[in-house]
């Protein structure tokens, strides 16, 4: 069976938030480019102009949506946001005073509520030739039932960090984490193909599950390489942008988790981002993502600090961008700027795709120490924009980070090493010579190897695959 002519419904959990919201973005487009039609079932919250409002987020795709706006308002009114007509959505993350609980905490009635609704929305957008379920969540159990219809699995990571917490026993304080991880492996096991981002993954998944990991296909996410690309702006340019994100248009936030909460004047702005003494334009390191625990982001602010103390006036500005409002866990990272008590730091808040590609271009340096992060897209966004990458050993970054030794993109510390990478700041600050040849070399493999239609192109065989398979 040809690629052209396959229906295609891809489904999205959760409100448009996270990488895997991204990634069912550009993949969708990506696909209906080559001629397949792709259908897109995502959850939705807030109006239409909000980020996280489907249809906005999703726009020029066929988007169906779900909508979990009410089950937020019950929630801000004291009542349980699971009972909605539509229910909020379960996380992997188990955090407090939030509406999307996590998975874990919900029992059989709860499941069998998030599964109904599921399958009663997916009822009403027809049947598809092929589903392509984005995380193993309820959807995968509400697809059941639908027809024997084939069914590809995309492994974000986030629910294999949930069900290897279980088996390590982190899941001792969650009420309902046995049948939680019995339900998401039977699914896994039943999927017509599971795909990985990157190898690690992979074997994850294969001790997860216990499925044959050389079964499993690996995927790597993709980059809009049109969008982030190397966009030579003037230290003037730079200035005013970050000006607009930091002090005009302040979003930051600490823990109050209100957007704007944190801001800057123009005199931080001008102490912050230029050398006190030549007046000179300082590098700029810059950090994306949200505020969850394995993104290690107290730990950056802690190296961030010692480096700081090693740079003296030649420190660069470290800029957090991302997190969204009221939603962390463990240390807030502006809370450990406080504790510290160190300059320096600056926190733009929760902002779009298309500020971002700017704001990349307005970075010197990209520094991210996840620790076993499951694939890094924002890595590759960075690497497409020019910037060398600050990662950890573990994880998905080591399929693209100096995988060539003789043609190292970025550095690689020590997980957890507070002082490694206090060490590696220091040295990527004080060499732009090696900044800009880490930084070339590392579009060079974005173009090479990631480029989305190139990642299309291999979900198109996959698909021509599955539903050969199912004939």
């Amino acid at each position: 069976m040809g690629s052209e002519g396959l229906r295609i419904v891809m489904t999205l959990a959760f409100y448009p938030r996270g990488g895997s919201a991204q990634v069912a973005r550009y993949l969708a487009g990506a696909l209906g480019s080559h001629g397949v039609e792709v259908t897109l079932c995502s959850g939705s919250l807030g109006s239409p102009g909000a980020s996280s409002h489907a249809q906005t987020f999703f726009a020029g795709l066929e988007v169906h949506e779900l909508d979990f706006t009410e089950a937020v308002a019950r929630f801000e009114r004291g009542q349980d946001p699971m009972a909605a007509p539509v229910p909020m959505h379960p996380s992997f993350e188990g955090r407090s005073s939030v509406p999307d609980r996590v998975f874990t905490s919900l029992g059989e009635v709860e499941y069998r509520h998030q599964v109904d609704v599921w399958r009663g929305f997916l009822e009403k957008v027809g049947q598809p030739d092929l589903y392509h379920v984005h995380h193993l969540t309820h959807v995968n159990d509400a697809v059941v039932g639908l027809g024997e219809i084939p069914v590809v699995v995309h492994l974000h990571g986030t629910e294999l960090k949930m069900l290897d917490a279980i088996r390590h026993g982190a899941g001792d304080s969650w009420p309902h984490a046995s049948a939680w991880q019995y339900r998401l492996q039977a699914a896994a096991q039943r999927a017509s193909r599971l795909v990985a981002v990157s190898s690690t993954d992979r074997d994850l998944a294969g001790e997860l599950f216990g499925i044959e990991p050389d079964s499993i296909d690996v995927v790597p996410n993709g980059v809009d390489v049109k969008r982030f690309s190397v966009d030579e702006l003037s230290p003037e340019e730079r200035l005013a942008r970050w000006r607009r994100w930091l002090v005009d248009d302040p979003r930051g936030w600490d823990e109050t988790g209100e957007a704007g909460s944190v801001r800057y004047s123009v005199g931080d702005l001008q102490r912050g981002f230029t050398h006190p003494l030549t007046g000179e334009p300082l590098p700029v390191v810059l950090f994306v993502g949200r505020f969850v625990g394995f993104k290690r982001l107290p730990l950056l602010v802690r190296a961030y600090a010692k480096a700081r103390s090693v740079l003296g006036s030649s420190a660069p500005p470290l800029v957090i961008w991302g997190g969204y409002p009221g939603e962390w866990e463990g240390e807030h990272p502006h809370s450990v700027v406080e504790s510290l008590g160190v300059d320096g730091v600056f926190f733009t808040g929760w902002r779009g795709h298309d500020d971002l590609s700017v704001a990349l271009n307005c970075a010197d340096l990209f520094v991210a120490p996840s620790v076993d992060e499951p694939f890094g897209q924002v890595y590759l966004e960075a690497m497409a924009s020019g910037l060398p990458v600050i990662a950890t050993r573990s994880g998905g970054p080591l399929s693209f980070i100096n995988t060539d030794p003789a043609r190292p993109n970025g550095w690689l510390v020590t997980p957890d090493s507070e002082d490694d990478l206090a060490d590696t700041i220091v040295t990527a600050a004080n060499s732009a010579t090696e900044r800009q040849r880490r930084g070339r070399q590392g579009r060079e493999i974005i173009e090479r190897d990631f480029d989305w239609r190139q990642i299309a192109r291999r979900f198109e065989s996959i698909y021509r695959e599955v539903a050969t398979a199912a004939k």
